[in-house]
Parts: structure tokens; C-alpha cells; sequence
């Protein structure tokens, strides 16, 4: 085992003198602190001067060699050029002899190890462009015959627009995207000419324009053929004359197939040949008075045009309605005439009027007067004037017949409240717009108001100040000549807003008592119906509500309580939306009558059994003096053994002694001393001692 480790011990001193083995580096470490972009000379230069683009970067890092750095420099938002460096010098990217093109708005980025920085943007303006330089194939060309140009703006580079003129109109447009443009010009007629070009060099989102190139003189050469135009008769044409048009050509060398010759009037074409062209046709006045005969060879094409003034035979008819405005199923007069006629061609009675369509319900009064009734709906009429095979159509005129307004019915819109503002409907089932409604009181006018839209309404507002005002309300309806409709009385309900709101209280206040039946009855002078509340005062929430088609309501308590009693009042409203309230009444609830009598009993019961008490209560005492008086006769000295002791009565001098037999007069009366009534002779018998008139002594018996 120690063998074999000092073997392997010895391969690895081995391996490592060789250098077999590499050592991990440590990680670069950087940082990028800045990257600008600078323009030189200046970022506003003229054209064909050189322009740098510097790119620097300012890098920091842990060791000594320059790290590798990839840039990329952006024009208007596009990369135009990249370029990977070991160097930490600056980039340079170069514009030499800079153009217009080379104008817009540059950028730099650098990418070290994944880490990106981009300048901030820099705009580059560069004025000035080349002048443009104009070739000709030929300065001397023959009508018809293409010219061969090429127009350069040297130097230049970008989307140019090359543009080129005669003499100061421009004839033609090239857009490239290089610095010239080709094109076959064609001169619009003979004689001399100068042509030049120039061009646009557009950069987005600005475009700048060249001067013009130099003048080049052309000769285009006239050629011989030419083309001819005949009209017969050559003047005073009128409507229905034959015309005999001719297109030909002179000073013919061509060959016939390279000739085409176009005979037109206007926008028709009339006819075609090669050498000559006839047409023959009817003079019309609406028609176009200009015709051309039209010679192409190739390209090149000669005209020749003529202006034919047609006298108008008659002139156009106008058909006129009478009246202006008409009704269903009255008559109507259309009228049909031409202002002008030529009388040197043409006699008044040559020429004739119809209505179309023939079918026409109506009836010929006269030359071009026309009469009948008007149908029940819209209808279209045109007049149709005729002589010597010329015929003119009036235009079309439509015939609305109107409908006569109908009887109006009158209204009232929502209620009628005494005093306050009424709206009056007036308004007509059918009939034409405009209506005229005009609202009466009696037989005078109270408004008028014209209807014209659809949906408009004739609402007319009053104020009724009785009941029996509104029934003088009526309105008319007119829309025609005729006599205006009228309506029929206006027949409306006024409600009388409420007043004297009272409560009445059955049985009378002074009555009421517990078990009746009580009835609050809540009245009104006003117009039903009526709604009517009740309430106790204290409570917010009414105790009871109804509503009433009379003017009077009530509201039921059938069996009354003390609980019933407190303060009433009652609300009322109606349509006037007016509320009105009653004065409160105070409600007392007294006992009831059965209560009454119960009481009344009960203390006649009780008095009763008093009386008895106390009559039982005499009566016995009655019996104690009866008894006493009979002990009084017998020896005054009782006996050692007798029970009874002597009875002493103290007497007060107020003190008074009944008859026990009568009940109605003192037996003795104590003041005066005396023995009163029948009742003396005993008393006088008895051994009573009156020396001392405030204590009596009686002897009391078994």
C-alpha cells in the first residue's frame, strides 16, 4: 500500500514539473465609466467637406492589457457600421465628402463581456447640393417623336426625386436611388423649347431641393399632315337641321396604317377612319356644340375642333300648377307653355302640347291647358312639347294633394286647478301641414298658434278663475281656403283645491263614554276625490287613511277605551295637491254607565248595612236602660253577695238620656237637670244625686 502511493506521489511531482497541469486565472474585472460621441469638425457642416465620427469609451479594469470591445454606431435609430477592437483607443468612423444623405441624428454603443453602454445622441446637418447636370440625345425633334434625357446629381447618394420641365411645367417625375434618372420626353407642340431638370434628396423627416440644371434649347419641327374639320351649313343652325360633320387630313405621306383619325362630340365618339371620317346627325340645342376631329400617328397627335351654335327651335316648356296649393278631390288647372319659339322657322300653332302619361285623368281645356280633379295622392306630371320631330320634356312636377283639416278635438293635458295654469290641447286627426289653431273663450280669440313639424302640438295655457269657466273654451282648425273647423266645447273637470277642513265628533264630546261607538267625521269644501288621514297628536304615522269620491269621510273606533283618549285632527287632499288640515279635538273618555249603577249599588248596600248595624247597636243599649230601670226599685242596699256593683254614668253637662221607646226626646238632659217627657215620674223615683251635675250614679239591676 505504501508502494502505491509513493508510485502515485511521484507521477503527480512528475506531471506538475512538466506542466501538466494549468492553473485557473483569476476573473478580469472592469467597468465602463463613460462613452461619448463627438462630431469633427462640427456637427453643422457644408457639403463635400470630411466628417469623423469619435466614439470614446473610458474603461476601467484590474489589468494591464486592453480588453476586447465591440462597437456599433446607430443613424437615425439604424446601424450603419460595427467593428470589434482589442485597442482601447477611440473609434473613428468616417464620412468623407459628406452629402446631404449623410444628415440625421448618430449614436455609439460598446459591448464588453455582455456590459453595454450607448452615447448620448449627436445630430448631424449637412447643407448644400451638388448642382444637377441635364443630357440630351437631340436638340432638334419632329413632332410626335420622343426626346432621350438624363438628369445627374453628381456626388449625391440616398432617395433623390429628379424632376423635369418644359420650358417652366413640369412633365415628368423619377424617383431612384442612385444619383441619376433616364426618361423618353415628349414636347407638346412645335416650335423652340427649353428643358431642364432638377431633384429633391429626401432625408427623413426633412427634404432638400437642388438648383435647376442649365437650360437646353429644343426645336420640335411641325409636321405637314394636318388634320381637317367640316360642318355643314356653316351658320344660322336651328334645332332639327340635318348636320354633315367631316374629318379628313392634307399634305397626306404616311401610310395609310399608321393613321388613325377619331371623329367626337364631347364625350361621343362619333366615328373612326384613316383618312376621312363623315357623320351626319339632327341639331340639337342640349347637345354639346363642340366637335373634334383627332389625327394619331404613333405618338403624335394633332386635333382640330369646331364650335356649332344651334338656335333653339322652342324653347323648354314649364309646366305650372293652379291653385298653388290644392285639396283632395278639388280641381286643379296645369299649364303647360314654351316661353320662346322661332317664328322665322316655326308657326305658334305647329307646335303642340301633351301631359305624360297619356293616360292622365285630366282633361285638355286649350293649347297646353290642362283640367280635372285632384286624386287622393301624390302624383307625378310632365309636359311634352313637339314640333318638327323635336321633342322637349318639361320637368317632372309632383302633384301633393293636401288633406283638409278635420274637425280639432279640444283638452285639457293633464288637470284642470282652479287658479293655477291650464294646457289646452287643440289638435286634428288628420289634415296637411302647416295647420293654424286658434284658441276661443266665447267667441273671442285667446291665441293662435301655427303647427308646421309633425311633431309639434297647438298647447295653448290659461288660467281658470270659476268652475264653469272652462266650459267656454273652444278652438279652430284651419289649413285651406276653406272656412276654419271648430271644435266643440271643452268639457273639463276644475278641481277646487280643498278648504274649511273640519272634524266633527258623533256621539257629542260631552257624551262619550267607555263602549261607544265613536265616529270622527273629517270634512272638506273642495273637488273629489278626497284623501283623507287621521291622526293622534304625538304620532307621525296617521291612525287611519281612505280616500273618498264625496267631500266627507269617517274614521270608526266601535268600542272606546281610555286608551282612546287624546288630541285628534284629520288631513285631506285632492288633485290640487294642495293639503289642507282640521283644527284638533280633545277626546275624553268618561266611565260607562253599567260602572255607574255597580258603584251606586254597591254604596246603597253598604249605607244599608250600616243602618241596620247602628239600629242593632240602639237597640241593644235600649235593652241595657230598660233593664236599669227596673233594678231602680228595688232596696237600695244590695245584698253582701249580690254581683252586680252599682252602674256610675258620668253625665257632662251636654250629656242627654233618650227615651228608649221613642227615640225623639231626651230622657234627661243633663245641662238643665231635668227629667224630660213621660219618663219624669220614673226618673224621679230613682235615688239619683243632682247635687253634682257633672256625675250621675244609676244602679244597675241584674
Amino acid at each position: 500500500m505504501g508502494l502505491l502511493l509513493l508510485l502515485t506521489y511521484s507521477l503527480l511531482s512528475c506531471y506538475l514539473q512538466a506542466g501538466g497541469v494549468v492553473t485557473a486565472q483569476p476573473q478580469r474585472l472592469f467597468t465602463i465609466r463613460d462613452i461619448t460621441l463627438s462630431i469633427e469638425p462640427s456637427n453643422d457642416v457644408t457639403r463635400d467637406i470630411n466628417v469623423t465620427l469619435r466614439c470614446q469609451a473610458m474603461v476601467s479594469s484590474s489589468g494591464e492589457e486592453a480588453l476586447s470591445r465591440e462597437y456599433t454606431i446607430f443613424k437615425d435609430g439604424n446601424t450603419v457600421y460595427s467593428k470589434t477592437s482589442s485597442s482601447s483607443e477611440d473609434l473613428l468612423y468616417p464620412l468623407p465628402q459628406a452629402r446631404v444623405s449623410n444628415s440625421g441624428k448618430y449614436k455609439c454603443k460598446i459591448n464588453i463581456g455582455g456590459k453595454q453602454l450607448t452615447s448620448s445622441v449627436q445630430k448631424l446637418t449637412v447643407t448644400g447640393l451638388s448642382k444637377p447636370v441635364l443630357h440630351l440625345n437631340n436638340g432638334v425633334v419632329s413632332e410626335g417623336e420622343e426626346l432621350a434625357a438624363r438628369c445627374t446629381a453628381p456626388g449625391e447618394t440616398g432617395s433623390i426625386f429628379f424632376y423635369f420641365y418644359e420650358d417652366s411645367t413640369e412633365i415628368l417625375e423619377r424617383q431612384v436611388s442612385s444619383n441619376q434618372a433616364e426618361a423618353k420626353l415628349r414636347l407638346s407642340k412645335a416650335g423652340s423649347h427649353k428643358i431642364h431638370c432638377d431633384y429633391i434628396v429626401l432625408v427623413p423627416p426633412d427634404s432638400f431641393k437642388s438648383e435647376g440644371s442649365v437650360p437646353i434649347p429644343v426645336s420640335v419641327k411641325e409636321l405637314s399632315i394636318t388634320p381637317v374639320l367640316e360642318i355643314f351649313p356653316q351658320y344660322k343652325i336651328y334645332e332639327g337641321d340635318q348636320l354633315t360633320i367631316s374629318c379628313s387630313i392634307t399634305n397626306f405621306r404616311y401610310k395609310p396604317e399608321n393613321i388613325q383619325l377619331f371623329l367626337s362630340q364631347g364625350t361621343n365618339l362619333l366615328s373612326i377612319g384613316e383618312s376621312k371620317v363623315n357623320h351626319s346627325m339632327v341639331a340639337l340645342a342640349k347637345d354639346p356644340g363642340e366637335f373634334e376631329c383627332r389625327l394619331e400617328m404613333g405618338n403624335f397627335v394633332k386635333a382640330a375642333t369646331k364650335t356649332v351654335s344651334v338656335t333653339e327651335l322652342f324653347s323648354m316648356p314649364t309646366l305650372t300648377l293652379s291653385p298653388a296649393e290644392v285639396f283632395q278631390k278639388e280641381y286643379m288647372t296645369l299649364t303647360c307653355r314654351s316661353e320662346s319659339y322661332a317664328s322665322e322657322r316655326l308657326s305658334k300653332e305647329e307646335l303642340t302640347f301633351a301631359l305624360d302619361p297619356p293616360q292622365s285623368h285630366l282633361m285638355l281645356e286649350g293649347p297646353g291647358v290642362f283640367y280635372g280633379k285632384v286624386l287622393q295622392s301624390d302624383f307625378n306630371y310632365t309636359c311634352v312639347a313637339q314640333a318638327k320631330g323635336i321633342v322637349k320634356h318639361s320637368r317632372t312636377l309632383t302633384v301633393r294633394p293636401k288633406v283638409s283639416v278635420s274637425i280639432p278635438k279640444i283638452s285639457v293635458v293633464g288637470r284642470a286647478v282652479l287658479h293655477q295654469s291650464v294646457k289646452i290641447l287643440c289638435q286634428s286627426d288628420i289634415g296637411s301641414l302647416p295647420i293654424n289653431y286658434t284658441l276661443l273663450k266665447d267667441t273671442a280669440e285667446v291665441s293662435v298658434m301655427s303647427i308646421k313639424l309633425p311633431y309639434q302640438q297647438a298647447l295653448f295655457t290659461v288660467t281658470i278663475t270659476h268652475p264653469a269657466e272652462i266650459s267656454k273654451f273652444t278652438c279652430k282648425a284651419k289649413n285651406s281656403h276653406k272656412e276654419a273647423q271648430r271644435s266643440k266645447s271643452l268639457n273639463a273637470t276644475v278641481i277646487v283645491p280643498l278648504t274649511h277642513p273640519t272634524l266633527t265628533v258623533i256621539p257629542d264630546i260631552a257624551e262619550i263614554s267607555e263602549g261607544d261607538h265613536l265616529f270622527l267625521i273629517c270634512g272638506v269644501d273642495g273637488t273629489p276625490p278626497v284623501k283623507f288621514k287621521w291622526y293622534r297628536v304625538g304620532n307621525q304615522q296617521p291612525v287611519h287613511n281612505t280616500t273618498s269620491n264625496t267631500n266627507h269621510s269617517n274614521y270608526q273606533v266601535p268600542l272606546l277605551s281610555k286608551e282612546h283618549a287624546d288630541n285628534y285632527y284629520c288631513e285631506a287632499v285632492n288633485h290640487a295637491n294642495n293639503v289642507v288640515r282640521s283644527d284638533p279635538v280633545i277626546i275624553e273618555v268618561r266611565m260607562a254607565l253599567w260602572k255607574k249603577v255597580l258603584i251606586g249599588g254597591f254604596c246603597l248596600l253598604t249605607g244599608a248595612v250600616l243602618v241596620v248595624v247602628l239600629v242593632l247597636c240602639f237597640k241593644s243599649k235600649r235593652g241595657k236602660r230598660e233593664a236599669a230601670s227596673e233594678l231602680s226599685v228595688k232596696p237600695s242596699s244590695p245584698k253582701s253577695d249580690d254581683s252586680n256593683p252599682p252602674i256610675t254614668v258620668n253625665l257632662t253637662h251636654d250629656t242627654e238620656v233618650f227615651n228608649a221607646d221613642t227615640d225623639a226626646a231626651p230622657l234627661f238632659n243633663g245641662t238643665e237637670g231635668r227629667v224630660a217627657n213621660g219618663a219624669r215620674d220614673s226618673a224621679a223615683s230613682l235615688p239619683v244625686d243632682i247635687s253634682n251635675r257633672s256625675s250621675y250614679s244609676i244602679p244597675a239591676t241584674v
